[in-house]
């Protein structure tokens, strides 16, 4: 009887370690999925308090000899469906006869044409990860890098034929602090031999925030450069300003005179990519901003607000594609076929906004620099057209590491059609490769552009 017992306690631990459903069917795709789709979730923190949850996507191509990329995404807050349906992955939502109910159609650049990816909802309270406690919800930088890193650990414990794969992280937007400290975390747990032994070769980050202070200041460079602004208002906002726009001395009248101004002309642009429409998401118009404090900026981040938005309006803007995924993960029979734990979130966000996050890591540059010791292949890429991570801020602390330029500035092209432009940096066995184009995040922008970039780069060719 003890026996049978400790047997059924043992077996609820397990349960509650981690959960693994195959999918092979979705509400909104017609028949059977034609790539191997797993979710699932797996406990982390003390006693499995946190509880995350995951899309797993085998290779399309050779899932054996693919490497194995952990995606995650921005926000922080952000869910991991959203880079799946709308960056990288293999399903798109068909907007053309999405009418009773979103459907989808195959996404023809899915990255999982040469990867295995892992989509990551973390930290905690993002998308359809969860924790059995409020304090469970209370996250910063450092616990959610810890808790990533404790993810993969366990589910390379459950996937262990994965471990021989070249393994990469990766992701886009505010994870570009989180991917660093969580290659680090790896890196350390590899010289302490900590069980199991990854097979780590480097990381990926596409529009990456790392110093969310100089980030931001460089959007007044970006908007000169773009011709957004005149010589004359960069140069005075520079000289009055003295480069800091983000925390501006309120006593600084003429500093906050010349931001006026360039605010006044960029208020209206999408700052995800200025060549595209900016629209609002709210019933009635907001009111003009007329400051550039860090406020204003804050909320351009991310312009998706309503956690339960009705139908999109007729006239297209890009941000009223996230509505489909709205009405498609809140559908109940979507959760059930996902294998999603019933009660355990009110409402699915694709970025949740309410999320308790401390910003303890103010830049992961330190985490750059550390790592290039290590000798690891690393790729970066920036959309030029993107004003809420501009390319001139991560170009500045990228020369900062120092490295020795491989291959000077060139363009990339695919089809005989200019991509973007990239470079190579090397110290010893370490490599950095940067590349531009598209907007924020550039997936999202240029998908067929960035699966060739992924695709030469994991092959080791050129761009």
């Amino acid at each position: 009887m003890h026996i049978i017992i400790l047997l059924l306690v043992l077996t609820n631990v397990v349960a509650s370690h981690s959960s693994i459903s195959i999918i092979k069917t979705l509400p909104g795709f017609p028949g059977n999925l034609p790539f191997k789709l797993e979710t699932g979730y797996i406990g982390v923190g003390d006693l499995d308090n946190e509880q995350l949850f995951y899309y797993f996507i085998e290779s399309e191509r050779s899932p054996e000899d693919d490497p194995l990329m952990l995606w995650l995404i921005g926000g922080p807050g952000c869910s991991a469906l959203s880079a799946l349906v709308y960056e990288i992955g293999p399903l798109s939502f068909n907007y053309k006869k999405s009418r009773d109910f979103p459907t989808f159609v195959l996404n023809p650049y899915s990255w999982t044409k040469v990867a295995n990816i892992i989509f990551l909802d973390a930290p905690v309270g993002s998308g359809f990860s969860y924790a059995k406690s409020w304090q469970g919800f209370n996250m910063t930088d450092t616990i959610s890098a810890a808790q990533t890193y404790s993810f993969l650990r366990k589910w390379l414990s459950n996937h262990p034929k994965f471990l021989k794969n070249q393994l990469y992280i990766a992701g886009d937007s505010y994870s570009g602090k989180i991917v660093p400290m969580i290659v680090q975390e790896i890196s350390d747990g590899i010289d302490a031999r900590i069980e199991p032994i990854m097979n780590l070769k480097g990381y990926v980050l596409g529009n990456p925030v790392t110093d969310d202070n100089k980030d931001k200041n460089s959007r007044i460079q970006f908007a000169y450069l773009k011709a957004l602004i005149t010589h004359e208002i960069y140069e005075s906002a520079k000289t009055y300003c003295k480069g800091e726009y983000t925390n501006v001395d309120p006593n600084n009248g003429l500093c906050k005179l010349y931001l006026q101004n360039v605010t006044e002309c960029t208020q209206n642009l999408d700052i995800a990519n200025i060549l595209e429409p900016g629209c609002s998401m709210y019933a009635s118009p907001k009111p003009k901003l007329l400051t550039w404090d860090r406020s204003i900026l804050m909320e351009q981040d991310f312009p998706d607000f309503l956690l339960s938005p009705a139908q999109p309006p007729a006239s297209w803007c890009r941000v009223y594609n996230y509505y489909y995924s709205y009405e498609w993960a809140n559908d109940k029979t979507v959760q059930r076929a996902l294998g999603v734990r019933e009660g355990t979130i009110k409402d699915w966000a694709r970025c949740n906004q309410s999320i308790l996050y401390t910003e303890d890591v103010p830049s992961s540059l330190y985490y750059h620099r550390n790592l290039i010791k290590r000798g690891y292949r690393v790729l970066i890429y920036s959309g030029d057209l993107d004003m809420a991570v501009p390319y001139v801020g991560t170009e500045t602390w990228i020369k900062s590491l120092n490295l020795t330029v491989e291959s000077g500035w060139q363009p990339w092209s695919v089809e005989g059609q200019v991509a973007g432009y990239w470079m190579q940096y090397a110290e010893g066995i370490y490599s950095l490769t940067y590349a531009t184009g598209g907007g924020h995040t550039a997936p999202e922008y240029k998908p067929k552009e960035c699966l060739a970039m992924i695709s030469r780069w994991l092959a080791l060719y050129p761009l």
